[in-house]
């Protein structure tokens, strides 16, 4: 009798199990997901790779091994990569690419057409805004749909979050790293006791935002420091035009004097900075790289280099995850510290006469010896 019980009981659990399983499959909602961004960047492919690969580690999607095209800086054939390859908890939707482009004019457009297609169409679960321009345009308004802004400069001067505790908006999380200019530059001071720092930036509020203006003017008056500025339009449609308006920049804190120069971040191709940096190291003079390590390939001194992007990855990934989980943006912590080394191009320090010695050596990472390759 009691082993007739069990059968009865197995075949009542099993004609059970599909109703019990439905409520959890109806919890399994699909995140559809669009991607901002002012204009190609390499540091934003890497950023939505390694994000992406996050996510798969976590088991939110599949196939997340995007690949990062080779000579270009667009991020457009990998999110559509990503549309057609990854699959789970978040679909990335085929139409759901936006990139300014770097013009002003195409920024309204998109930031108007994503608002009305929230508004009217309600397709949209998540938004991925990368860079300053993206992540203050998605954050101006409470869309109802998490905004995650990835890969800005400093995104409270940017206004993108209000502090660094909490972002003010209970729809936006962003990936701080508090105080990271400051040790660039505290570093890059340490290694040469350069006393006039030439520093190219658009003088705009958003120029200003984007280079971090104000961490590198405290830390230049800590560290006794004066700097020689040199302003003009940077983040501009025209590649070619923006080279040239970068280079005039450069130029001039050439001939003002500058004894060091902390090259910002720029929309200038990594193709045309070999021949940016030419002159400043025919001039003999060290320079840094606010934006990392890519421009230390292409010809730049030296930058700090994190191990990898895996930790902004990871980082960015149980963001989302938490999200996904349940939590609001704004409850999750937006502080990132990833371990820091240095990048050194050797080929540009045998060009200003620079040997460094064996204890800076032992803390380089990254090491390039040749230029652009």
């Amino acid at each position: 009798m009691l082993k007739a019980s069990r059968i009865v009981c197995a075949f009542f659990l099993l004609f059970l199990l599909p109703f019990l399983a439905s409520p959890a499959s109806a919890e399994e909602k699909v995140w559809r997901a669009i991607y901002v961004e002012g204009g190609p960047f390499s540091n934003y492919q890497k950023t939505l790779a390694f994000t992406a690969r996050g996510l798969e580690r976590l088991g939110l999607i599949r196939n997340g091994a995007v690949s990062i095209p080779e000579g270009s800086e667009s991020s457009k054939e990998m999110w559509g990569w990503l549309a057609q390859n990854a699959a789970g908890r978040i679909a990335f939707l085929d139409d759901g690419h936006y990139s300014a482009e770097w013009d002003a004019q195409k920024r309204i457009e998109i930031r108007n057409d994503i608002l009305e297609r929230i508004r009217t169409r309600g397709d949209v679960d998540m938004i991925i805004a990368m860079g300053t321009w993206s992540g203050a345009d998605m954050a101006e308004k409470d869309l109802g749909i998490p905004v995650f802004s990835m890969s800005v400069t400093d995104a409270v001067s940017a206004g993108i979050v209000a502090s660094v505790e909490d972002s003010g908006k209970d729809n936006v999380h962003a990936q701080l790293e508090p105080g990271r200019f400051r040790r660039q530059l505290s570093m890059f001071h340490e290694i040469f006791r350069f006393k006039r720092l030439g520093v190219p930036f658009e003088d705009t509020p958003e120029g200003r935002n984007t280079c971090a203006m104000d961490e590198i003017a405290a830390t230049a008056k800590e560290l006794g420091i004066e700097l020689v500025l040199a302003a003009a339009p940077l983040d501009v449609a025209d590649e070619e035009q923006a080279f040239l308006n970068l280079k005039g920049c450069v130029d001039r804190l050439l001939t003002q004097g500058a004894d060091a120069l902390y090259l910002t971040y720029t929309s200038t191709p990594m193709s045309r900075i070999p021949g940016l940096m030419k002159p400043v190291s025919k001039a003999g003079i060290p320079s840094f790289a606010q934006a990392g390590p890519d421009l230390v390939r292409y010809g730049v001194l030296m930058s700090l280099a994190q191990a990898g992007f895996d930790d902004i990855g990871n980082f960015e990934a149980e963001a989302i995850a938490a999200v996904i989980g349940g939590r609001k943006p704004r409850d999750v912590s937006q502080v990132f510290e990833p371990e820091l080394g240095l990048a050194i191009n050797l080929k540009t320090a045998m060009a200003i006469g620079w040997n460094p010695p064996l204890e800076i050596l032992a803390a380089v990472d990254e090491i390039y010896k040749t230029i652009g390759k």
